[in-house]
């Protein structure tokens, strides 16, 4: 796989993410709250500092996303049986996923809070 050229791998980037979109709800449901935070932004107008900080947070949410569906993936190709251990380590995935979700959250409320001038 080394060594292709770029339109390729871009390809394959672009065939994940409709993977996703096909196979993970979750993966939907974020790209929903994304474009919810995108209107918000367009209402709100913060600082370009928020575009910044907004823009990082959820595109670590989405690509913990995507590697939470592709590490589960991989495991329940490997070990389609119910282990504990395999149970486990898919709950600290998701577990990873909302940690990323959570520090989002606290962006996007300081952001309102910034804009909006509350407690000011």
């Amino acid at each position: 796989m080394k060594g292709r050229p770029f339109r390729e791998r871009l390809g394959f980037a672009l065939s994940g993410l409709r993977a996703a979109w096909a196979r993970e709800a979750s993966f939907r449901t974020h790209l929903g709250f994304t474009a919810a935070v995108l209107i918000a932004l367009l209402a709100l107008r913060p600082a370009p500092i928020w575009w910044a900080l907004v823009a990082i947070t959820v595109a670590l949410v989405l690509a913990l996303e995507l590697l939470n569906g592709a590490i589960e993936g991989v495991i329940d190709r490997l070990h389609p049986d119910h282990h504990r251990e395999i149970g486990i380590a898919k709950d600290m995935l998701a577990g990873a996923v909302l940690v990323a979700a959570l520090a989002a959250l606290g962006v996007a409320g300081a952001m309102v809070v910034d804009t909006l001038e509350i407690f000011r």
